[in-house]
């Protein structure tokens, strides 16, 4: 998809300022935090800039961001991006930058003691190359795994926050002294914190706390992060180096015979590296690491003996670290249960990311999940906030991200258990151990869980209809495919079309029929009649007065400003638009709704599924259909309900019951707010 802009006339200057409307006005960063808010953000670390980025596509949503430290992040500890985040930051807006910036993980290389590949004195003396794989499993995401610093990362969220419909920045140097919940009133939270010796106080609808593993919100709520370490020590650096390894740069897991096991990530700029060492076959058995005894030196002495025969000299150190593994994870990430055991409340405080799960870093959670943490609480916030949704609505982060968290703490743990060899004697099977890293992928990936049932996934209601669409499952996140967009011929990603400004969409795949309504009530001619399926259900959509999209599109809107509606058509794009050149005959008004105020017809609703003239996106086979791909019924059609955060929420098919749809009343009903 690409920006629209110009609908509301034409200004010049950059597109996502002209974006916006009306347009936000000249920016300034705060210096200070405001008196009263809707949302407090404490903790500028991933999960709180995604909430905040988030929030401040919502323009009628006062948010303000408080960060400890000085200033931005200059030097960070993350750097692994999953797919499922490039794809995150395609509906933002800038996955482009980073893709330009970073590394791709394209393989990942095994190498083990023993028989393998490599030379005479390499497979007799240390380590042998056992195989490699693809990093990424062939179709599972457009996107790639790739390595960008975190400071990076949390630039381009600044710049697109400080871009949105209600601009924000961090004010920084204020330290959490205070969380306190007082009445139901309009802003029950009281925050204090403290600048230079002097105190704030703010009060806020809400307060999200992302102020990491010690975060001083969860603190003062009197939870605690509850689990145990492994008491397995390693250790991190990136450096500079000359070295006689041949896949340096590969990502690449090594198990040596008597040194332990170190995970290789080559880095942004073509030349640094980060190595994952395990320290504890440095340690005689039955005793502990010593951290503080622990130099940059005995890293690269750790790292030599695992890499040898190869040689490594190590030319520069540009950050180093030692960590204990530990998962660890928070009963609840709101307050809705209090901590003197008092009455289930409506949660007004929340934590995110670090704040409320820890993981090791190997796997690559801590970011990506934090990240997501924030983007499924961001839009939860501003739909409440907005008055979108109903304020239940909120009671599902805590439901949804709990579960996910705790999924991936397993998940950790046994990549972690089949990482370890203490002293050189772990039992492992290199060849399960490759087989297993394949196997898990998806997570990974960021793509290895789903959600379960709610009032904003529908997953028990979608059963009978889960047949139409298996290539979509209700709670996973919507996979996209590559098609054309009908008006232009242009090549697009369907999943591209969920930009996160907070809109559901209905993604309405067709019948085999052609989408014609007769322009003429007089009409005779045959291509119009009888009227598809697809037909009858936008017209409902748009003019019937119990459809979603009437019910819930506030008064004076764009019909498609809560729930916009797209169309997939099984049909060449010239095929249709040479059939439209007949008499009569007319594409559905909600094709092509009307928007802005000059109701200018919006052109980009609607796709056909056919290859597109030339691959933009990194496609490693040949275009197949994405009815086939997502085995989507091409007798019967679907109607896939994606959210906000481009999870899918529900599947149904298209047919009406006495002129109205149940399934999508029923559903949005559940959560959102009537504006009618």
């Amino acid at each position: 998809m690409h920006m629209q802009f110009h609908h509301h006339g034409y200004r010049p200057g950059s597109p996502p300022a002209i974006a916006t409307h009306p347009p936000p006005p000249p920016f300034t960063p705060p210096t200070s935090l405001p008196a009263q808010v809707d949302v407090l953000i404490i903790g500028a670390g991933p999960a709180g800039l995604v909430c905040a980025t988030q929030l401040s596509r919502f323009p009628s949503v006062t948010v303000a961001l408080a960060e400890a430290k000085s200033g931005p992040l200059r030097v960070g500890q993350a750097d692994g991006i999953q797919c499922r985040s490039i794809e995150m930051f395609c509906a933002f807006g800038f996955h482009e930058r980073v893709l330009r910036e970073s590394y791709w993980v394209n393989e990942t290389v095994f190498w083990r003691p023993g028989e393998g590949e490599g030379t005479e004195r390499a497979v007799k003396e240390g380590i042998t190359r056992a195989g490699r794989i693809r990093d990424v499993e062939r179709g599972l995401s457009e996107m790639p795994h790739v390595i960008l610093n975190q400071a990076r990362i949390h630039d381009f969220w600044l710049d697109a926050m400080g871009k949105g419909p209600r601009p924000l920045a961090p004010v920084y140097g204020r330290r959490l002294v205070e969380v306190k919940r007082g009445g139901e009133g309009d802003y029950p939270v009281t925050v204090v914190v403290e600048a230079e010796g002097k105190t704030e106080t703010v009060r806020a609808k809400y307060v999200v706390g992302c102020d990491g593993a010690r975060s001083a919100v969860r603190s003062t709520l009197g939870m605690a992060l509850q689990g145990e370490a492994a008491n397995v020590a390693w250790g991190v650096m990136d450096v500079l180096c000359v070295t006689t390894f041949p896949d340096i740069r590969f990502k690449c897991v090594v198990h040596s015979k008597e040194h332990g096991s170190m995970i290789i990530i080559p880095r942004e700029g073509g030349y640094l590296v980060r190595l994952y060492i395990e320290l504890d076959s440095t340690v005689p058995e039955g005793q502990r690491l010593d951290k503080g005894s622990i130099t940059a030196d005995t890293l690269i002495a750790a790292a030599r003996g695992i890499l040898a025969p190869y040689t490594m000299d190590v030319k520069e150190v540009a950050w180093w670290s030692v960590y204990e593994i530990g998962q660890r994870i928070c009963t609840r990430f709101d307050d809705a249960v209090q901590a003197d055991g008092g009455p289930a409340r409506h949660p007004r405080v929340f934590i995110a990311g670090d704040a409320c799960h820890t993981h090791s870093p190997k796997a690559g959670q801590g970011m990506n999940v934090g990240m997501q943490d924030g983007w499924n609480l961001g839009w939860k916030l501003g739909s409440v906030l907005s008055g979108i949704a109903q304020p239940e609505l909120l009671e599902t982060y805590n439901t949804e991200r709990h579960a996910v968290a705790k999924e991936l703490i397993d998940f950790d743990k046994e990549l972690t258990g089949k990482l370890h060899s203490k002293n050189g004697d772990s039992g492992v099977d290199h060849a399960e151990f490759q087989r297993y890293f394949t196997r898990s992928g998806r997570y990974t990936a960021g793509l290895g869980y789903s959600y379960t049932d709610s009032s904003i996934t529908a997953l028990s209601r979608t059963r009978e209809y889960q047949h139409l669409a298996t290539g979509f499952p209700v709670g996973e996140r919507f996979h996209s495919a590559p098609l054309v967009r009908f008006w232009d011929g242009k090549p697009a990603q369907l999943g591209h079309a969920v930009v996160a400004d907070g809109r559901w969409r209905l993604f309405i795949f067709n019948d085999g029929s052609l989408p014609f309504e007769s322009s003429s009530s007089s009409s005779t001619n045959s291509v119009s009649k009888p009227q598809s399926r697809i037909v009858h259900l936008s017209n409902y959509l748009l003019s019937s007065a119990t459809s979603p999209i009437h019910i819930y599109t506030p008064p004076g809107s764009d019909n498609d400003a809560t729930i916009e509606a797209l169309f997939i058509l099984q049909q060449p794009h010239a095929v249709v638009q040479t059939a439209l050149l007949g008499p009569d005959i007319s594409l559905p008004a909600l094709f092509t709704p009307q928007t802005g105020p000059f109701a200018l017809n919006n052109p980009h609703k609607v796709f056909c599924d056919e290859e597109p003239h030339y691959n933009i996106w990194g496609a490693t086979g040949p275009w197949e259909s994405v009815y086939k791909t997502r085995d989507i019924s091409r007798e019967h059609g679907a109607v896939v309900i994606v959210r906000p955060d481009g999870y899918v929420a529900g599947v149904c098919g298209l047919d009406l019951d006495q002129g109205r749809h149940v399934f999508l009343e029923e559903f949005f009903a559940g959560f959102m707010v009537s504006r009618t």
